[in-house]
């Protein structure tokens, strides 16, 4: 459970802190927006529910990483990012996102570790399933 504290910190300390670095700036790929919504700008302005379910997900994700030993990593990087958005949504009542791809909709570092934990867990059920 150290690891997966460790790890989820990280992640959070990292999405505050290039949330903060990147406000209101825009060059290169760095175009900062904010958003009330969740993934693709769904659920637009319905901060309490988001902010509601994220709490609960969170809540699920770590203790099903304290049962489940083998998936703390990417369990870690899905909670590190609910926290980090949570955040937000808490504080400001949106989502900072700054990241543009300019071919995908703008997000930031929590979101990233958001699909990478969920890539990595789609890989092990998968790699189990065999």
């Amino acid at each position: 459970m150290k690891k997966f504290l460790i790890i989820s910190i990280l992640i959070i300390f990292l999405d505050q802190l290039t949330k903060d670095l990147f406000t209101n700036k825009h060059f290169l790929f760095i175009n900062y927006t904010t958003n009330t919504g969740a993934a693709f700008s769904i659920l637009q302005n319905q901060t309490l529910l988001l902010t509601i379910i994220s709490f609960l997900v969170a809540i699920f994700i770590f203790f099903l990483a304290k049962k489940e030993k083998n998936l703390q990593i990417p369990l870690a990087f899905l909670f590190g990012g609910t926290i980090g958005n949570l955040i937000d949504r808490v504080s400001l009542g949106h989502v900072r996102d700054f990241i543009d791809l300019q071919v995908w909709p703008i997000f930031n570092i929590a979101d990233s570790f958001n699909v990478i934990g969920v890539a990595i867990l789609i890989y092990l059920v998968l790699k189990k399933e065999k």
